[in-house]
């Protein structure tokens, strides 16, 4: 049974940091492509950052851009996001994703949730 667990959400001021962690189990981690999402209230999920298949490169959504950082740990099945700078419109639900294939801007693209995790960021 996969599961994926996310954890590091919080409250925070506008510019200030936080480090989620996403802890696999049930899959080949490294064999799998890893990104994050996020939802705010009232909106759709909305893509923040993944990796590419041959994990080479990685996308992230301009609104986040310089600000967030994604990596990963395959020796201990565990993805990261390193949020910096935080904005009162970061606020949502962050989501850990995972595909076998590829994760593009499309949730439909993800195989694999988390429960997801808060983050709450105050001005």
């Amino acid at each position: 049974q996969v599961q994926l667990v996310e954890s590091g959400g919080g409250l925070v001021q506008a510019g200030g940091s936080l480090r989620l962690s996403c802890a696999a189990s049930g899959l080949t981690f490294s064999r799998y492509v890893m990104g994050w999402f996020r939802q705010a209230p009232g909106k759709e999920r909305e893509f923040v950052a993944a990796f590419s298949r041959s994990g080479s490169s990685i996308q992230y959504s301009d609104s986040v851009k310089g600000r967030f950082t994604i990596s990963r740990d395959n020796a201990k099945n565990t993805q990261y996001l390193q949020l910096n700078g935080l904005k009162p419109e970061d606020t949502a639900v962050y989501y850990c994703a995972a595909s076998a294939l590829v994760i593009t801007s499309r949730p439909d693209s993800v195989l694999y949730w988390g429960q997801g995790t808060q983050v709450t960021v105050s001005s």
